[in-house]
């Protein structure tokens, strides 16, 4: 980058889904999300969101309502809420008073973003919904029946969520293609891409969704984020092999192997053929490893292109003293 240029300026936040480190306890995973919370808050990140997913020994973000409370509970100002919430997995009144609750207790602090993938495997989202069948139909009147629970307005009705009435709790949709897009558009309201995984129709969802976009009492106009992977260290060097057990840990989901999160290695050829390797770098296009001046001026790039108005960061580092270190780093760019 010249020195004419300019970083283009939005909030940076993080998204967490409290990986298990391999060699270490469910207990020092969630202990690391709050020490990485607390890091990311005296650096000035926007806000901090935990995911939602289900019977894999890699992650434990499960309870995600109740991991939301405890790191908002361990943090001041740090805006903390849910990246998302599989509103298909739930009756809109419980997550409506589990929100609520959040939101009395931490007020103005607690975001519900929501998506409609079940986060885990077909067998455990029976389990979870038992004689609940969700269709695609479903997941925007779950979303108006939540935004009704949320009003003020509801106080007359037979079925309320108490506490939760009236907090008008900011609800955002979360996706990775169109659907998602279109519906956020249709309602007024923030949309966040997950291309940190899922980078095939980011362009597309975005244009549908500035285009569409309908002003709303939530939002009076788009409000876009983008999920990125990200990996800083001193070097370039140092940033690639951190960001091996990232990589691992991406190759153990397409296997549907799900192992705690595994320590760097020099050479991932050892690991993977060519065919895995492949269809990670595309799941893996929007991410971004290398030094500090490395990662600012392609992230910068990418923000410019995208146009989006806030940046979430994912980051799957195997030391957790590294992992806070490349949040320093980039809160420097």
């Amino acid at each position: 980058m010249s020195e004419q240029e300019t970083y283009t300026k939005i909030p940076f936040s993080v998204l967490d889904l409290v990986p298990v480190i391999q060699g270490s306890s469910h207990k020092s995973a969630m202990e690391n999300s709050l020490s990485l919370a607390q890091h990311v808050e005296k650096l000035g990140y926007k806000r901090f969101w935990i995911s939602e997913h289900h019977n894999a020994d890699s992650l434990v973000s499960s309870a995600t309502p109740l991991l939301i409370g405890y790191v908002a509970q361990g943090t001041k100002t740090l805006r903390v809420g849910s990246g998302g919430v599989m509103l298909p997995n739930h009756a809109p009144l419980i997550v409506a008073e589990q929100f609520g609750t959040l939101a009395t207790l931490y007020p103005d602090r607690i975001d519900l973003g929501l998506g409609r993938a079940p986060g885990t495997d077909q067998a455990t989202a029976r389990a979870l919904r038992r004689e609940r069948m969700e269709t695609v139909n479903d997941f925007p009147r779950d979303i108006q029946e939540l935004q009704q629970y949320f009003s003020k307005t509801n106080n007359t009705s037979l079925v309320r969520a108490i506490p939760g009435e009236g907090l008008e709790v900011p609800l955002y949709l979360l996706g990775s293609s169109t659907f998602s897009a279109q519906l956020s558009a249709e309602m007024g309201l923030p949309y966040a891409f997950a291309s940190h995984f899922a980078p095939n129709h980011l362009h597309e969802a975005f244009q549908l969704y500035r285009n569409g976009f309908n002003p709303s009492k939530q939002l009076d106009k788009s409000y876009a984020m983008a999920a990125v992977n990200v990996v800083v260290a001193d070097t370039d060097e140092e940033a690639e092999y951190l960001a091996s057990s990232m990589k691992q840990f991406m190759l153990n989901i397409i296997r549907n192997t799900r192992q705690p999160l595994p320590p760097p290695v020099e050479d991932m050829s050892k690991i993977w053929n060519p065919m895995e390797a492949a269809h990670i770098a595309t799941m893996m296009q929007y991410t971004f490893v290398g030094s500090k001046e490395t990662v600012g001026n392609k992230l910068n790039k990418f923000i410019k292109e995208t146009a989006i108005d806030e940046l979430i960061v994912v980051s799957h580092i195997f030391e957790h003293q590294k992992r806070l270190r490349s949040f320093e780093l980039l809160s420097q760019i």
